[in-house]
């Protein structure tokens, strides 16, 4: 996951939701999936083709400096690789643990691949280490990593298909 800034597409998309959802508020954040465009697209198609309802980050890659982290209730609005919107999502759960604790049922709702836990942690790896060669830390099984899954909430069709 990678957070991004709010543009008038993402401020427009968030105000559809709101008005049609009567919030009151305007707190999300904004996400792209992976570490290029074309990766955040195909992502991005899996949650709107209701396969995808988990993302998994690790927890250094939040907080100061970093993305918002993620908490229960709050909304995220996920753009593609060209940055348009393409669904609302609404954080469900939140589980903090070692990379390897991932379990055969979150590697399914993370939705890529072939959905087991060994192709999972096998990507993850392989994910992960980029960015720890690029960052100059270094990547282990146990690395502290953020579990979420998520409900997507906007647009409305999209929604109510999936449920």
């Amino acid at each position: 996951m990678a957070g991004r800034g709010r543009s008038s597409l993402t401020e427009r998309f968030w105000q559809e939701y709101r008005d049609a959802a009567g919030l009151r508020h305007d707190t999300y954040d904004v996400v792209a999936f992976g570490d290029g465009p074309e990766m955040a697209t195909e992502l991005a198609e899996l949650v709107v083709a209701g396969v995808k309802r988990a993302t998994a980050g690790l927890v250094r890659q939040f907080g100061p400096g970093g993305e918002a982290p993620p908490v229960v209730g709050g909304f995220v609005v996920l753009v593609d690789g060209s940055d348009e919107p393409r669904a609302i999502w609404r954080t469900t759960d939140l589980r903090i643990g070692p990379l390897n604790s991932v379990d055969e049922q979150f590697a399914r709702d993370e939705g890529e691949g072939e959905r087991t836990r060994d192709w999972w942690l096998a990507a993850h790896r392989r994910f992960f280490s980029r960015h720890a060669e690029a960052q100059g830390f270094q990547m282990h099984d146990a690395i502290e990593t953020v579990f979420e899954r998520f409900e997507v909430v906007w647009p409305a069709k999209l929604a109510d298909a999936t449920d």
